[in-house]
């Protein structure tokens, strides 16, 4: 499994996860769709820490500069 996430792709994540994490958590707690929220923003979390994202290598995509 190789890393086809790039720096500026891994921030980005992480801001979203953050502010999906806030909605799950906080506006709609305790709701399906708050699940949804933290559920999303975990899986976002981990893919920035790994640095890979399946669906990138299904799209052939990767934001990952070329050395």
């Amino acid at each position: 499994m190789s890393s086809n996430i790039g720096l500026f792709d891994r921030f980005i994540r992480l801001l979203l996860a953050g502010a999906f994490f806030y909605l799950g958590l906080f506006l709609y707690s305790s709701t399906p769709i708050g699940w949804a929220f933290v559920g999303v923003g975990g899986l976002m979390v981990f893919t920035a820490l790994v640095g890979f994202c399946g669906l990138y290598r299904l799209l052939g995509i990767s934001t990952k500069p070329v050395s």
